[in-house]
């Protein structure tokens, strides 16, 4: 496989096809050239110092309720209904509890929360950036936004304008787009959706924050305009190679007998065609287009006003050369602009998580979504009839020390759960079961589904502190802080919890069981515990920077590990045993612990003595 070439030789190439590709767009303004100064392959620097927030925009917040989703915006998704008396969800509703229009789909829960929308929007996120500052997060991360029918936005039907019911004015989105030759960036225009997301970045950007979002370009949604064309126009239409059709219909007969490959299987989701090097070229002109439409939406050269970044779905399903092409693209409008890739599943079925080596070697992504180290710990220090030793939780950890490149461990997004697997308040309440299997509460009748005790929120305290420690950028998944607990989706998905809303206790249980009542609220110790974290971390450049060492891994429990930058160290120690513990030389050295200072304990004690399941930062006094 090729190499990246010597920087002075890509810094050739890409000022010259940056001169032949934006030369060609009446759309730009101004010609940008990469800074000489950063070469292609370096990871941002921002990346490392950042501690991710993850939003999934439709249940953050509801800051404008005029905008809210009707019943047609759901055409073109699953379960393709539009039931009678549909509405958007009450926000403080019971999670489980079918309303009126739901009962009388008479179907199950699973089916009808496919077809709930809550209304979050952009102006909720707006309204909620001071929250976020306060918390300590520095970078966001956004599911995606573009229109689409569906609540999760992975199928939408165009890339180039934000849903209209994340914007103020659906109606008035709506009738700019029929205006609009889709395949035509000259055309494109902005509408209040579209203004409203810019407003976001700048005022993002404002706040000394970054901002990136979901860029799904493996598929689209059944509604996606090009498709629309080929289902209109059969093999005449000159989209008809963006996807791979697998028949066409015979208008003589009364079927339709339209049909396409979909993800997975899944015709929600038709794949976009390619061959060993990505997308056919109309594809990757129209996606490079959406690149810089979102990156420098002005086209003045100057990249303020655009998103600092692409969390790329799905991404070990594209061609390498697309990815390589497309850092390219990114890179020659914002040098410092990040790619993260969800590279993740290698076997799902045995458990087998990818090796994202390839995709980190300075010519593809500044990093991957680090569910390795989810998995690792949870072995670790969670599981009990699966549990390794903290020896074998290292090599799962060193996996990742030995095979990425230094510069992208400090970027990846190190974390726990997401949009995709099961809260980390209910892995603490369901051990034994691997990172994103067997906890789906449509799949797994024995999934506990209610809140976690004190004593398992202990050990959300000591995996957090283990997270905000390691190498790495620590990732929040929204509403993580504030307690909330799920299943796998939908039931990772539930409405945030605001202090300002009143919340229906959890009573109902989707099997009938005896269930609750769970009071639904802020953990305000949760809360301020994530801020002592992030504070932790924020302020101490060997956490963000430093060197790795392992100090002690034992057959007792005990883990220990140094960060080290300059003159200062900081030593993490952790209790995953079954009895009290007192550390001593072994861990803090000759001097003992009278030369380290206490910075954090997850249990907020300052014995000696650690109880199982419990960890502490220390700092070295220096002299």
């Amino acid at each position: 496989m090729k190499r990246t070439p010597a920087l002075h030789v890509i810094i050739l190439i890409l000022m010259l096809a940056t001169v032949l590709l934006w030369s060609c767009s009446a759309s730009q303004e101004a010609v940008i050239e990469p800074d000489p100064g950063i070469a292609l392959t370096a990871v941002p620097e921002w990346s490392k110092d950042a501690v991710w927030y993850q939003l999934f925009p439709d249940r953050f917040r509801n800051g404008d309720p005029s905008n809210d989703p009707d019943v047609k915006s759901l055409t073109g998704t699953w379960p393709y209904a539009n039931p009678e008396g549909w509405q958007p969800s009450p926000w403080g509703s019971d999670w489980y509890k079918l309303q009126p229009w739901e009962a009388a789909t008479g179907e199950d829960f699973w089916y009808n929360a496919q077809l709930r929308r809550y209304g979050g929007d952009l102006q909720g996120v707006i309204d909620k950036l001071d929250y976020l500052k306060k918390l300590g997060v520095t970078s966001l991360y956004l599911n995606p936004i573009f229109e689409s029918p569906s609540l999760h936005k992975y199928g939408c039907s165009m890339w180039h304008h934000v849903d209209n019911n994340f914007g103020p004015d659906p109606a008035g989105d709506e009738n700019l787009w029929t205006q609009e030759n889709p395949n035509d960036p000259n055309t494109w225009t902005w509408t209040s959706a579209d203004s409203l997301f810019l407003e976001l970045i700048q005022q993002v950007h404002s706040r000394d924050m970054q901002i990136i979002i979901d860029g799904v370009f493996n598929h689209t949604g059944i509604p996606f305009w090009a498709l629309n064309d080929v289902r209109k126009n059969g093999a005449e239409s000159e989209f008809a190679d963006w996807f791979s059709i697998l028949s066409y219909d015979d208008p003589t007969t009364p079927e339709d007998e339209f049909d396409w490959k979909g993800w997975y299987g899944v015709k929600d989701l038709p794949e976009l065609a390619e061959d060993e090097h990505g997308p056919i070229d109309a594809v990757n002109n129209h996606i490079h287009a959406v690149v810089k439409r979102w990156m420098d939406p002005n086209g003045d050269g100057d990249p303020s006003d655009g998103i600092d970044g692409w969390r790329l779905d799905v991404a070990e399903m594209v061609s390498m050369d697309f990815w390589r092409e497309f850092r390219k693209w990114t890179r020659e409008i914002n040098p410092e602009s990040y790619l993260v890739g969800e590279v993740w599943w290698e076997d799902y079925q045995e458990n087998l998580m990818l090796d994202a080596t390839e995709w980190l070697h300075g010519d593809i992504f500044d990093a991957v979504m680090n569910y390795k180290f989810g998995d690792a710990l949870f072995r670790g220090m969670l599981d009990q009839e699966q549990q390794v030793s903290p020896a074998a939780m290292d090599s799962l950890l060193a996996i990742v020390r030995d095979n990425y490149r230094e510069q992208n461990q400090y970027g990846l997004m190190s974390l726990f759960n997401s949009h995709d697997t099961d809260r980390l308040a209910s892995r603490v309440s369901n051990p034994d079961r691997g990172i994103d299997h067997n906890s789906s509460s449509r799949d797994h009748t024995a999934f506990y589904l209610g809140e976690p005790d004190e004593s398992q929120r202990l050990l959300q305290r000591t995996l957090l502190l283990f997270q905000f420690s390691y190498i790495g950028a620590p990732f929040v998944y929204y509403g993580d802080e504030v307690g909330m607990w799920g299943a796998d989706d939908p039931d990772c998905r539930k409405p945030m919890v605001w202090s300002d809303i009143v919340y229906e206790d959890e009573l109902t249980h989707p099997y009938g069981k005896p269930f609750g009542p769970y009071k639904i609220q802020v953990h305000e110790n949760l809360f301020t515990y994530y801020q002592s974290v992030i504070q932790l971390r924020n302020s101490e450049p060997s956490l963000r920077r430093g060197s790795y060492e392992t100090v002690l891994a034992d057959d007792e429990g005990h883990f220990a590990f140094q960060r080290v930058m300059g003159v200062d160290t900081l030593l993490a120690v952790f209790n995953a045993g079954e009895v009290n513990w007192t550390p001593d030389s072994q861990v803090f050295g000759a001097g003992g612990p009278d030369n380290w200072t206490l910075r954090l304990d997850s249990n907020h004690s300052n014995e000696a003595v650690m109880i199982p399941n419990s960890g502490r930062v220390y700092k070295y006094k220096t002299k």
